[in-house]
C-alpha cells in the first residue's frame, strides 16, 4: 500500500451501530464492522455493521459462535470481517478498553488493516446543536509497535460515506428508531429475531 490507509463507513452500517448502543444507554455494546479493503485506493469501506451484545460481552463462547455465523453468512457476498465497534458502559467513559482491544486483536490476526471504531458519547450528545457532518465515533489502528492507538481527530482518515448521515442519524433518534434493533443477545433469546435487521431501513 502506497498511502496512508483511509476507512469509509457506508450510512446504513455507521447509524446501525450507533441506534444499538442508544438501545442499550446503561449497557456497554459491541458490534462487527464488514466490508473489503481496496487495495487500489488504500481505502477499507465499511459497507455493513452487525450488532453483537448488550450483555455479557466479553463471553467468549458466544462471541466465536457470532463470528462464525457472521463470517459464513457474509463470506457468499464477498465481504469480510473488517473492524470492530465499541460503545462503553459509562458516558464519561472515552478510554478503549480491555474486552475491544482483544477482539480488535482477534481480528487483526486476519486483517492488519482492522479498525476499531468507538462511540464518542460527547460528540453523540452534541449532534443535534452541533450538525457536524463527521462520525460520532472514535477511530483506532495498531501502529508499528502494534499497539492500538486513536487516529488523528482531524477527520481525515474516517469519514462517512453519504455526507447527510447525521441528519438521518438524528430523524431516526427523534422517531426512536433504536427500538427496532435486533443483535445477537435478542437472537439467543428469541431465534425468530433477526440479527442481520433486513426490515430496519425499510
Amino acid at each position: 500500500m502506497g498511502g496512508e490507509l483511509r476507512y469509509e463507513i457506508a450510512q446504513n452500517a455507521y447509524i446501525k451501530l450507533v441506534l444499538h448502543a442508544l438501545k442499550h444507554k446503561t449497557s456497554a455494546v459491541n458490534g462487527i464492522l464488514l466490508g473489503r479493503v481496496s487495495p487500489q485506493s488504500d481505502v477499507v469501506e465499511i459497507t455493513d455493521s452487525v450488532p453483537l451484545f448488550h450483555s455479557h460481552i466479553g463471553l467468549l463462547p458466544q462471541l466465536e459462535i457470532s463470528l462464525i455465523l457472521i463470517e459464513e453468512h457474509f463470506a457468499a457476498k464477498g465481504v469480510s470481517i473488517v473492524g470492530y465497534f465499541h460503545a462503553n458502559e459509562r458516558f464519561d467513559d472515552h478510554e478503549l478498553g480491555g474486552i475491544a482491544k482483544n477482539v480488535g486483536d482477534h481480528i487483526y490476526r486476519y486483517l492488519p488493516q482492522a479498525a476499531i471504531l468507538l462511540l464518542d458519547n460527547r460528540k453523540l450528545e452534541a449532534l443535534s446543536k452541533t450538525k457536524d457532518r463527521s462520525p460520532v465515533v472514535q477511530l483506532y489502528t495498531k501502529d508499528a509497535s502494534r499497539t492500538w492507538k486513536l487516529v488523528g481527530s482531524d477527520g481525515n482518515q474516517l469519514t462517512i460515506k453519504e455526507p447527510s448521515a447525521n441528519v438521518v442519524l438524528l430523524d431516526y433518534i427523534s422517531t426512536e428508531k433504536w427500538q427496532d434493533v435486533v443483535d445477537f443477545d435478542d437472537h439467543l433469546d428469541d431465534i425468530s429475531k433477526d440479527w442481520l435487521n433486513p426490515e430496519l431501513f425499510k
